[in-house]
């Protein structure tokens, strides 16, 4: 993000109540961009998991080989932790983040305590992506692509969201922490990325130099 747009954000609560948080358009458009790539990842794996229950046979699309394969995923017991298959959870709390932003598109401000809570939502989703990935690392032993999107997302809303919090002051934090999200807002979310990357690659070193 670069500093005329962080500037824009950090003048949100400048003008009418300063209980009362706006986003820029940069902000609001970055949440659609986000929430619409994890709702196209849970619509495509919820078919495709309708699709295995009918033909227990059906490979999906973006089973590869045997690392990259959702069906290995879609048929563990993880694949179901609340009782119900996960993508089902992402079509509704990716649908409200599309929501969310695009309200906020149209100048929508909201309270401190729906920023605060919107951040508890994020957090949940990315906590529940890395409870996930770790699964999906050490003890399903497979990735599945629509799966990593999805991941993606979730840690870029949850990471530009507590940038966002932590700026406008929602969140408490020491001058120094605002200033550097304010300035470098993406280096948090790269940085969770490139970790989870490193995992992936060491975790089947051979199979990828094989």
């Amino acid at each position: 993000m670069t500093t005329a747009a962080v500037d824009e954000v950090s003048s949100e609560a400048g003008e009418g109540n300063a209980d009362r948080f706006g986003a820029s358009r940069a902000f609001a458009i970055l949440l659609m961009i986000t929430g619409a790539a994890g709702l196209l990842a849970a619509w495509v794996i919820t078919i495709d998991k309708f699709k295995l229950l009918e033909d227990p046979n059906f490979t999906p699309g973006c089973s590869l080989n045997p690392i990259v394969s959702c069906g290995n995923i879609m048929k563990s017991e993880q694949a179901s932790a609340f009782g119900f298959p996960n993508p089902m959870l992402g079509l509704i709390t990716y649908s409200a983040v599309i929501a969310i932003g695009v309200t906020l598109l149209t100048g929508a401000r909201f309270a401190r305590w729906y920023w605060l809570t919107f951040n508890a939502g994020t957090l949940f989703g990315v906590g529940f992506c890395t409870w996930l990935m770790y699964q999906s690392l050490y003890n399903i032993n497979s990735l599945c692509l629509w799966c990593c999107l999805a991941w993606v997302a979730t840690i870029f809303m949850f990471w530009y969201v507590t940038a966002f919090n932590v700026r406008n002051g929602i969140l408490p934090a020491p001058g120094w922490l605002r200033g550097f999200l304010a300035e470098f807002p993406w280096v948090l979310p790269v940085l969770h990325i490139g970790v989870i990357g490193m995992l992936i690659l060491t975790r089947w070193w051979d199979f990828w130099t094989s």
